[in-house]
């Protein structure tokens, strides 16, 4: 009798290690699906998620009209991520682009008129637009019609490894932030 009922204890505890095997995996997946660099979130961002963009360079919150595109990758454990906007904002000067500052934040540089440093992040940039059939292309980001706003750029050696920059058209009134870390 005494041997039956270890045998019945032995199974019951056999199917319920069984059972939490099971269910550390299912869990295990789940977040590794969830953390994972392929799992987008497309066009879901509102005006509150892109106000770092504005407030970034200085230009302000206060002029988002709307969030036309947006792309937000998951990152990975390593911080691998791609995310992008397009914004639609209500008014821009050329003159508050163009200005000489000495803030701290830095400056806007024309498309056609970059350091070497931002031509190679706007490189890196180019690299990444196949992935956003929205975004504007490398070449006219490198056009007079265009300014870039470097928020960061990280190198490995001497070529960029992860970038945000802000990009502006002030013709329609068009901002697009690009951030990515590869």
């Amino acid at each position: 009798m005494r041997t039956r009922i270890l045998a019945i204890a032995r199974r019951c505890l056999l199917i319920w290690g069984a059972l939490s095997l099971v269910g550390v995996v299912v869990i295990a997946g789940v977040a590794a699906f969830q953390l994972s660099p392929g799992n987008p979130k497309t066009d879901s961002a509102s005006p509150h998620d892109v106000r770092f963009v504005l407030n970034g360079c200085g230009l302000g919150d206060q002029r988002i009209e709307k969030v036309i595109h947006s792309h937000v990758s998951s990152r990975s454990f390593t911080g691998d991520h791609l995310d992008a906007y397009a914004i639609k904002i209500s008014h821009i000067e050329l003159a508050e682009i163009t200005k000489e500052t000495n803030d701290f934040r830095g400056r806007w540089y024309r498309g056609d008129q970059l350091p070497k440093v931002l031509d190679d992040a706007v490189g890196f940039a180019g690299g990444w637009l196949h992935e956003l059939p929205w975004f504007p292309s490398e070449a006219e980001f490198r056009s007079s019609e265009f300014y870039v706003y470097p928020w960061s750029i990280y190198c490995h050696g001497v070529r960029p490894s992860a970038a945000e920059l802000i990009f502006i058209r002030p013709s329609d009134r068009m901002v697009f932030y690009f951030g990515c870390k590869t």
